[in-house]
């Protein structure tokens, strides 16, 4: 009887769980570092191709962000230009592409305000 009353509880979190991760607007695309000298990109492969059709950034860390360079399955690339400052914290607005894109490759240019600064990309999950 107790195994069976812990079986269910953990099958109802785990079902919590993936429900939780269904309704989730965006999923992350990568994570990188930027440095204060900000004269390289940061480059964010990704093993697995992600589908998305807008994309975000949210900093970890007060940054000035420049540009993303998108490289998609088809071996095409969008430059997305920013040219402002992210507060900790602070995302920028979604930025569309014309369609859902398989993305493999992500790279961001920018500077760190004080040493390191650190940025997480997001793509808008499709329902």
């Amino acid at each position: 009887m107790m195994k069976k009353t812990v079986l269910a509880m953990l099958a109802g979190v785990t079902l919590m769980g993936a429900a939780g991760v269904q309704a989730a607007e965006n999923i992350t695309l990568g994570r990188t570092i930027l440095l204060e000298d900000g004269n390289h990109g940061a480059k964010i492969p990704l093993i697995v191709c992600r589908k998305t059709d807008a994309i975000k950034i949210r900093a970890e860390r007060d940054l000035k962000l420049r540009k993303a360079v998108f490289t998609f399955q088809n071996g095409e690339t969008r430059t997305i230009n920013f040219y402002r400052d992210v507060k900790k914290g602070d995302s920028t607005d979604w930025r569309k592409f014309a369609y859902r894109r398989c993305v493999k490759n992500i790279e961001v240019f920018g500077e760190a305000k004080d040493g390191t600064a650190g940025l997480k990309v997001l793509g808008r999950k499709k329902d």
